[in-house]
């Protein structure tokens, strides 16, 4: 009897300890960017992105375009629909915040709408972090892994899965993933003139045709 009460005090410690973990607010994957900093990031990205719709001319050689982690974090802020104030005019100072223009419908994976994101590069791994509800509680879940593309459709393969401050192996998560991207694979595909994606040196990179 005593066995088991003991069992029960520690499945309920476990519980608990669990449940501490998965609503503690992890550690951030990046800094907060000032406002017109984030502005700035948000039409730099959108300006790269311009550049790479656009059509190459006849015998024009292959390029990349690489995109930074403040860029890609403010052009997702603002395509979740998070307000990016725009930039200042000459002389003057930014006062009021307000959205100002969205990611074009062609680049490939949609923002969900969520209620914060940050994503930061380092070497070949791309770290997002979102919060979002599970149960009716905010939780923030931290994925990070391995961007490539496969038959002109981008691909992702996670190394890390954190629910709040508690680690889940990848390996568990993978094929639900996996299971997840080929249900919105539409919206995975790559412009047509781009061949390749991938995270290098810590930045985002497009491989034109």
């Amino acid at each position: 009897m005593k066995l088991q009460r003991l069992i029960s005090f520690a499945t309920l410690a476990i519980s608990i300890f669990t449940l501490v973990l998965v609503l503690k607010r992890p550690a951030p994957v990046a800094s907060a960017l000032a406002p017109a900093e984030a502005a700035s990031n948000a039409q730099s990205f959108q300006d790269k992105v311009n550049r790479l719709l656009q059509p190459k001319s006849p015998g024009e050689a292959e390029s990349e375009v690489r995109i930074n982690s403040g860029e890609l974090s403010a052009a997702l802020a603002q395509a979740a629909g998070a307000p990016t104030p725009p930039s200042p005019p000459a002389n003057t100072s930014a006062t009021t915040p307000s959205a100002s223009g969205s990611v074009p419908t062609e680049f490939p994976g949609a923002v969900p709408n969520i209620k914060d994101y940050q994503v930061a590069m380092d070497g070949d791994i791309i770290r997002g972090q979102f919060l979002t509800q599970i149960a009716g509680k905010d939780v923030y879940l931290t994925l990070a892994g391995h961007l490539g593309s496969k038959a002109g459709y981008a691909t992702f393969d996670a190394t890390e899965v954190k629910v709040g401050d508690l680690s889940v192996p990848a390996s568990l998560v993978n094929q639900a993933l996996q299971k997840k991207l080929a249900e919105q694979r539409d919206q995975l595909k790559l412009p047509n003139n781009v061949k390749d994606i991938k995270v290098e040196n810590g930045e985002l990179v497009f491989v034109e045709k």
